[in-house]
């Protein structure tokens, strides 16, 4: 065997539960292990990279890592951590959301490196010809309404009611680890720490139906530092893929961290060793300002969900737009990580006709950026040498705005001072 499994997800503060003897039994000899995901959006969030990084560690450890991708359970709704009943999703849709949750899976776990590859399986492959007399009769039967009552996510819920079909969630999901123990030799079960109930209700399951032994554990819950979600912005969820989170915003969201939140982020979410990590906090907390714990953080965790080249294009457009960049250097950030860097950023809309015309700066940075309140005031700001135009310093009171400012041939950057910009459209 490699590094022990449960001392690598200790000193990275990844271990929450944990059921007796499960130690012993990964320190003894290779173990298959899952994680379930839930298939209701058509991409993971680095909310799930908590769960992801377990599997990867359990691989690096020697031990072979399963995801079970939730096709049927995504049909219940899980009520763990949930004050309303979620909307169910179709058949259709959730087979697209499998298909590129897998996709992006691909990404962290090794499928062919020998016996312990890594598996993905669907539950929805055994569930979908298990009727419901049948799955009351074999599995219902065993569980007591009393036990399952007592799960704090049924008790959460109570209050404000919760349907059948998510009452039955837990019983859904232990029949995954049962089913997975049966026929796949799965002898453990992980997830976040909200999930323990459900997943001690697996190893019940294979106990009372055919007397086996099965084991669970369980990561601690991310929240930062200020006492907001961990894996959202101002816009929402931070998602895998770039369609949905562009990676010039992945790369922002973990380069934005808190020197209270990124001393987690970096034991949890790259794949350093202990020394290596140790060495970076200590020469982080020399100089907190260089960020050496936000930059090495962002710069793998965006390569290994994005790319190399992606990161690049990520650090050189915050370097040009937020740094000492020059127009030159503007021009060649494409249209996609401009429009996506400059979200939140004030905006503002000419028509062509008045650009081919020309506008004089002062009009244009009073009237039609609103970055000056007044004439009057564009010009004081102008003459004291605080307007750049495509990050190139502009002092002339008789400038005019036109063409030749066009950058991809649509947008003008406008800007105030160090941090007050304006991203003009051209339509």
């Amino acid at each position: 065997m490699k590094t022990k499994f449960i001392d690598e997800l200790r000193w990275r503060g990844m271990l929450q539960d944990i059921m007796p003897e499960t130690e012993a039994l990964l320190n003894s000899k290779q173990v298959t292990g899952y994680i379930g995901f839930d298939p209701t959006a058509d991409s993971l969030g680095v909310g799930n990279l908590v769960q992801i990084m377990t599997l990867m560690h359990f691989q690096r450890c020697g031990h072979k890592p399963m995801a079970l991708v939730g096709g049927a359970t995504g049909m219940v709704g899980d009520p763990s951590g949930k004050s309303d009943e979620r909307n169910l999703l179709s058949e259709d849709i959730l087979q697209h959301n499998l298909a590129c949750q897998k996709a992006q899976l691909e990404k962290f776990l090794d499928f062919n490196c020998g016996d312990n590859s890594a598996v993905i399986v669907n539950n929805y492959d055994w569930f979908k010809e298990f009727s419901f007399l049948d799955f009351i009769r074999e599995v219902g039967k065993h569980i007591t309404v009393n036990y399952m009552m007592a799960k704090d996510s049924v008790k959460k819920r109570l209050e404000t009611g919760m349907s059948f079909t998510e009452f039955s969630y837990q019983l859904v999901q232990g029949y995954d680890f049962y089913h997975l123990w049966k026929n796949n030799g799965v002898m453990l079960q992980m997830g976040g720490s909200d999930q323990w109930g459900n997943i001690v209700t697996g190893t019940e399951l294979i106990r009372r139906m055919a007397g086996g032994e099965a084991y669970a554990l369980t990561t601690p819950l991310i929240k930062k530092a200020d006492g907001t979600k961990f894996g959202k912005s101002e816009k929402g969820n931070i998602w895998l893929d770039a369609n949905r989170t562009s990676p010039y915003q992945f790369y922002q969201f973990w380069l934005n961290a808190a020197d209270e939140d990124v001393v987690n982020y970096i034991r949890i979410f790259s794949l350093k060793g202990k020394e290596e990590i140790e060495a970076l906090e200590k020469e982080h907390f020399i100089n907190p300002g260089a960020r050496l714990l936000q930059k090495t953080l962002a710069e793998e965790i965006t390569i290994r969900v994005h790319s190399k080249e992606a990161y690049d294009k990520a650090v050189r457009a915050s370097e040009i737009l937020f740094g000492k960049g020059t127009a030159e250097e503007l021009a060649t950030i494409d249209e996609a990580t401009l429009l996506s860097a400059m979200e939140g950023v004030k905006q503002a809309v000419v028509s062509l006709s008045e650009i081919e015309n020309g506008i004089p700066i002062i009009d244009f940075l009073s009237e039609k950026t609103g970055l000056l309140p007044s004439k009057s005031e564009a010009k004081k700001m102008i003459l004291g040498n605080g307007i750049s135009i495509n990050k190139e310093k502009n002092a002339d009171i008789n400038a005019t705005i036109s063409q030749k400012d066009l950058i991809n041939n649509r947008y003008i950057l406008a800007q105030k001072g160090k941090k007050d910009y304006c991203l003009v459209i051209v339509e």
